[in-house]
């Protein structure tokens, strides 16, 4: 933090919707008068457009500067040999925390009081891209293999990670999600590290217990209320925080963290959805929670509260919606009644 208490961070617009959604969330962090001296950088396609690649160097640069950003959806380019950017993003800054809280804001819906949160491994599992092809009698894809890897240290770091949010946070119950049962050295590397450091550290400070991915994921559309804080590897984390996210309405309403020892960035979970971009019709919702997570995490929580109650009250008392969830406001016509909410207490 700056002598003046600014907080200097980097602002990635993104693709498609990303820049409409950043647009609002930047005007209702304004009329908050939260503290971001932002950076504006490029990544996505709009990377690629601007400089050659989905990360140029000016981007990675801020953020090391920063060690802090607000991110809108990125696209990855197809063909051309380019990885994931969020994925890269990750690595290059050991995100090894993901962070997807999911909370009820529109009552009324199929499930109601929802509030988990999924704590997801973010740099090893499935996701670490070490694959490749067999060719078999003159077809090159004929067999494909990928190498799954999680590590002691790996585990350990989530695992802690998972169980000193829950404490902190007031929770009561960190399930571990695995699939052990099968897959008896990817996961159960995970498993067995849980295990010990409940016993060593936290078994008298809160309740830990365990379940099978799929039996999760069904209990989770039976009775999501027996579940409060999952911690998992990363596919499943992926798959499962989606599923979550259904719960709530889509991922329209889905913000998320990712989370390392020296930086940090914030984003929606949902994709760019080029078929509506341009439109004026996005919801940015999500981002403008992980905004709100994000004054939480630079120990603003005043501002993120503030902001929660902003999009409560417009939603709910003003009814005011875009058309995902069932209203007829432009983007900016949401936008506005948030920063009208926000100014006038």
């Amino acid at each position: 933090m700056t002598t003046n208490n600014r907080i200097p961070a980097t602002l990635i617009p993104g693709d498609g919707i990303g820049t409409e959604i950043t647009e609002a969330t930047c005007a209702v962090l304004e009329a908050l008068e939260a503290p971001f001296d932002w950076d504006m950088q490029v990544a996505g396609m709009a990377g690629v457009h601007a400089a050659g690649d989905p990360l140029p160097a000016a981007t990675l640069d801020s953020i090391r500067r920063t060690r802090l950003a607000l991110k809108g959806p990125l696209e990855t380019p197809v063909g051309g040999g380019y990885r994931s950017s969020n994925v890269r993003l990750r690595e290059e800054f050991k995100l090894y925390a993901n962070l997807r809280p999911a909370q009820t804001v529109i009552p009324g819906g199929r499930f109601e009081n929802i509030d988990l949160v999924l704590v997801r491994e973010n740099n090893e599992g499935l996701y670490m891209g070490y694959e490749h092809f067999i060719p078999i009698d003159g077809d090159p894809h004929a067999v494909a293999i990928a190498t799954g890897v999680n590590t002691r240290q790996g585990s350990r770091r989530i695992i802690e990670f998972a169980f000193e949010y829950a404490i902190a946070k007031g929770r009561k119950k960190v399930t571990v999600v695995h699939k052990a049962n099968i897959m008896k050295a990817l996961t159960g590397i995970f498993l067995e590290t849980a295990r010990d450091i409940y016993a060593q550290k936290y078994k008298d400070r809160i309740v830990m217990d365990e379940v099978i991915i799929d039996a999760c994921a069904m209990k989770l559309v039976m009775n999501p209320w027996q579940f409060d804080v999952l911690v998992t590897t990363n596919l499943f984390g992926d798959i499962l925080s989606d599923e979550i996210a259904g719960l709530i309405g889509g991922l329209g309403m889905a913000p998320g963290a990712n989370i390392g020892e020296h930086a940090a960035i914030f984003e929606a979970v949902h994709g760019s959805a080029p078929d509506i971009a341009g439109r004026g019709i996005a919801n940015p919702t999500a981002l403008m929670l992980a905004a709100a997570m994000m004054l939480d995490h630079v120990r603003r929580p005043d501002l993120g509260d503030r902001m929660r109650k902003a999009i409560f009250d417009t939603l709910n008392v003003d009814k005011i919606r875009t058309g995902d969830l069932g209203g007829t406001a432009s983007t900016k016509e949401y936008a506005a009644a948030l920063v009208a909410r926000v100014k006038n207490g």
